[in-house]
């Protein structure tokens, strides 16, 4: 194997949706798939029926009715751990070591609620908590990052570029691309200099989606999604970014998840 193939999808119910990453695992052959939202605890998960689609090893953080992450692979994961932030244990981070030097990081980053304040909205404030964290342990540790191969992916509920939504004005004061969020998000990209894979595959002006809200039932015709899943490597692992998909047929799917699975190929 000289490349690999990493997913990241925010699957929003993975007992739900058992079908769909049946479905996603057929038609995309990954080797390693980064869930978040899987709704579930460890009693509850379905390791049985994951481990028939050819992913052996799994890594979970659970936690009943709401959020949990989780890491599949067909090949073995080490150095598992469950990562909490702002003080809470709420199953929203996982990390794990694959083919002895790649660290993956799984992460979905609270959503905010709807009122960009973080005076009036406790769950904004923990949201850019959360995001500073994170930024701030990487920034506190950057010697023991240096010369890594890291990947972070997950669900980051952040649209950082004027490119990532459908509309840049009309969305600068709702929740996932004000600017605070944008500058919160973007001291994370830049705490060990992570490389963008998406738009390393998809540059700037290109308009690209991640998300099409349920609430919108013409969300084909009209477009109106934001990129909030992201895939981001240290800049050791850059120039083995060999392609990038976003695939949009799985919003199609029967009782879809409102987000789609995001493919990074990159070599070994």
């Amino acid at each position: 194997m000289t490349t690999f193939k990493l997913v990241t999808w925010n699957i929003n119910s993975i007992r739900i949706r058992l079908d769909a990453l049946e479905l996603l695992s057929s038609l995309t052959s990954p080797d390693i798939i980064c869930l978040q939202e899987v709704k579930a605890k460890s009693e509850d998960f379905p390791f049985d029926a994951i481990k028939n689609m050819g992913f052996e090893h799994i890594a979970l953080y659970g936690q009943a009715g709401y959020n949990g992450v989780a890491i599949l692979s067909r090949y073995p994961l080490t150095a598992v751990e469950q990562k909490n932030w702002v003080g809470k244990q709420d199953a929203r981070y996982i990390s794990a070591r694959i083919f002895e030097d790649i660290e993956i990081n799984n992460i979905y980053i609270p959503a905010g609620g709807d009122i960009p304040d973080p005076i009036a909205n406790l769950s904004f404030a923990h949201k850019l908590c959360f995001i500073d964290d994170i930024a701030e342990y990487f920034e506190q540790n950057i010697e023991a990052y240096h010369n890594k191969k890291m990947l972070l992916c997950g669900d980051f509920n952040v649209a950082p570029s004027e490119n990532d939504v459908w509309n840049h004005k009309q969305l600068l004061k709702i929740v996932s691309h004000t600017p605070v969020e944008v500058e919160r998000i973007t001291r994370l990209l830049n705490s060990l200099n992570f490389v963008d894979a998406v738009r390393k595959i998809y540059p700037e002006p290109q308009k690209i989606y991640s998300w099409w809200s349920y609430r919108n039932p013409n969300w084909q015709t009209n477009n109106k999604g934001r990129r909030l899943d992201h895939i981001w490597v240290t800049p050791e692992m850059k120039d083995n970014i060999v392609d990038v998909q976003l695939i949009k047929e799985m919003r199609l799917s029967s009782r879809p998840s409102d987000h789609i699975p995001v493919i990074a190929e990159i070599k070994l």
